[in-house]
């Protein structure tokens, strides 16, 4: 692990996951370091094989190193676990981002009140077409998931409260998928999120990401953190949909047949158990946060 000269503990950490960016490195930090002199920059090098750690050590930024690639999660989880701000902005190392936005993301932070804010980028901002139509899916799925907008599930453009954000390490993937489950995990955690509208630029380098595996990771993701925050929004449509399924299949069999039949029966019940199973991990949920939400009591 290699990090750079250290300094009194800022109140500013600036977080940049990296694997062979030292093409957009070169320009990124030399601008971030003018824009935030007194911040801490932190370059995670998840197992690059170009300059990476040359441009580090060149611009005095800690950098924090993977033996071998672990993922942009993994990049990030080490980069919060690190990191000695108070505030964490996470940016891309690829050059989408400009660092010109921190100061507005800060901003927000401070002046709504909000535990994170994310640049929200618009249809202009997509790698290409289908992600732009596979992206308004996920935020439209997540919001329904969550109760409330979600513009950008995908963007790691953000700033965070940096003790708000190691609450969700443990959820957090290893993976692409990291800004869909923390924004999740902040909206069912009732921690306020704000969205600001930025400007992307085209990459520089080869995109990591995997369209079919991380796609179906991404939805898979939706669900899982839909369902350990919220069960039931999972499962009553489904068990609902079981049984109108199930009175559906019985008001053809009584009038065909005049009879109540096993496959009725079988939709009937299975819509009960999937209620119950849904009320019962609603009530697991509850338990489990208990602890948490008690602890964030005001002690006055």
């Amino acid at each position: 692990m290699k990090e750079g000269p250290q300094s009194m503990a800022p109140t500013l950490s600036i977080i940049l996951p990296a694997k062979n960016e030292a093409g957009s490195l070169r320009r990124l930090l030399p601008e971030i370091r003018r824009l935030h002199p007194g911040a801490e920059v932190l370059v995670i090098n998840d197992g690059s094989t170009d300059e990476t750690s040359e441009i580090c050590a060149e611009w005095g930024v800690r950098e924090i190193g993977h033996p071998y690639s672990q993922g942009n999660g993994a990049a990030v989880k080490s980069g919060a676990r690190h990191a000695r701000g108070e505030t964490l902005v996470f940016m891309d190392a690829d050059g989408q981002h400009s660092p010109v936005d921190i100061a507005r993301l800060l901003a927000e932070l401070e002046s709504g009140g909000y535990d994170m804010v994310v640049g929200a980028r618009n249809s202009r901002g997509q790698a290409n077409p289908w992600r732009g139509i596979a992206n308004r899916l996920y935020n439209r799925l997540a919001s329904w998931m969550v109760g409330h907008r979600v513009r950008d599930l995908t963007s790691g453009f953000r700033a965070v409260r940096a003790d708000r954000f190691r609450e969700f390490l443990h959820l957090l993937p290893n993976g692409f998928s990291y800004p869909t489950t923390i924004t999740m995990a902040f909206f069912r955690a009732g921690h306020p999120v704000s969205y600001l509208p930025i400007e992307v630029a085209q990459r520089t380098g080869k995109s990591h990401l995997r369209p079919l595996q991380d796609g179906i990771r991404f939805l898979l993701i939706i669900f899982r953190i839909g369902t350990l925050y919220s069960p039931l929004k999972m499962f009553v449509p489904i068990s609902f949909f079981f049984f109108i399924l199930g009175l559906g299949y019985y008001a053809f069999t009584f009038f065909s047949t005049g009879r109540l039949s096993q496959m009725t029966v079988f939709l009937l019940t299975s819509s009960v158990i999937i209620f119950l199973i849904g009320l019962v991990s609603e009530q697991i949920t509850n338990l489990t946060y208990r602890p948490v939400i008690a602890s964030e009591r005001d002690p006055s």
